[in-house]
């Protein structure tokens, strides 16, 4: 008797074993990779079709999905480790990677410089970028527009001190622009297109010859070096998506319509100025974003030199 009740609690611990084994490797398998996004771009159509959550549902990911207003709030979540993987302009990693943020550059979008522009309003008596010496100019520090405004001061023989920036937030910029606050608003798509068809805003100049306005693709070093292949599968449903919108502006403009609050007409004037064909990232690209660090550290808006190469992705990893 005392040999079968020593068996029966054996196979008992066996079989509860098994169980806490099974359980244990489902729960291992259950993994996350969370996104930040924008309201408008190409994550928002790869979020709304749905496609991703099915391409990594074989490697046992589930996607979690967290709305920014811009580039630098994104990035800072990243690097408190709210967020897996992003995308931001030219701008924001810099600022991000003098704060110590982990980020990898992972990929990017071809330049894309009338995507972003120095607007004033439609009857403003300033005719070139000259002309906004002493001027109140509104935009997003640290975003990619802040470098496009340093290098259109610089183009025109002025220096940054020469006018009064004004840091708001695209909202909070609208407002202040078309109440007559502020004197222009550099800004980016579709806000770009927005305040052109609603307050009939004049560009003063765009990015052409003096920026690329590249788009980066971005994941955390941590995530990248433990879930490389999930990384990797992102990257090929955004190319996805983007051989789609580029051949359907018009429709991929009316779905977006709803989530960003913008007229279609509008969001399709955004969408031809963008760049299309995610790419690896280069070396002649890290240059570039190099130089916009030199720049911003020369300006002491950063507040040390950085080294950009650090974060480009190494190969295989």
């Amino acid at each position: 008797m005392k040999h079968l009740v020593s068996s029966w609690i054996a196979r008992a611990v066996l079989s509860v074993s098994l169980v806490a084994a099974t359980v244990s490797a489902s729960y291992g398998e259950d993994k996350t990779i969370r996104i930040g996004f924008q309201k408008y771009g190409k994550l928002v159509l790869l979020k709304g079709r749905g496609t991703l959550e099915e391409k990594l549902k074989p490697l046992g990911y589930n996607v979690v999905w967290t709305e920014f207003p811009s580039g630098p709030p994104l990035l800072e979540a990243m690097n408190v480790g709210s967020i897996d993987f992003g995308i931001t302009g030219e701008t924001p990693p810099i600022f991000a990677q003098a704060a110590g943020a982990p980020l990898v550059y992972l990929a990017y979008d071809p330049p894309a410089p009338q995507g972003e522009a120095i607007l004033v309003p439609k009857d403003s008596p300033l005719k070139s970028v000259a002309d906004l010496r002493g001027k109140k100019v509104a935009f997003n520090k640290g975003s990619n527009v802040h470098y496009l405004l340093v290098r259109a001061l610089e183009n025109a023989g002025l220096k940054y001190t020469d006018i009064q920036p004004v840091y708001l937030a695209p909202a909070d910029a609208l407002a202040a622009f078309s109440r007559g606050s502020v004197d222009a608003w550099v800004i980016w798509d579709p806000y770009e297109a927005a305040a052109e068809a609603s307050t009939g805003a004049r560009i003063l100049t765009d990015g052409t010859n003096i920026v690329a306005n590249y788009q980066f693709y971005f994941s955390s070093k941590k995530f990248l070096a433990e879930n490389a292949k999930a990384v990797d599968v992102v990257l090929d449903a955004l190319n996805e998506t983007d051989d789609w919108v580029k051949d359907h502006i018009d429709e991929t403009a009316n779905l977006l319509s709803p989530s960003v609050g913008l007229p279609a007409p509008v969001l399709a004037v955004s969408l031809k100025r963008e760049a299309y064909g995610i790419r690896p990232i280069t070396d002649e690209v890290i240059a570039s974003q190099q130089r916009i660090a030199d720049t911003f550290f020369s300006l002491g808006l950063v507040p040390k030199a950085i080294t950009v190469s650090d974060l480009q992705r190494k190969q295989g990893s």
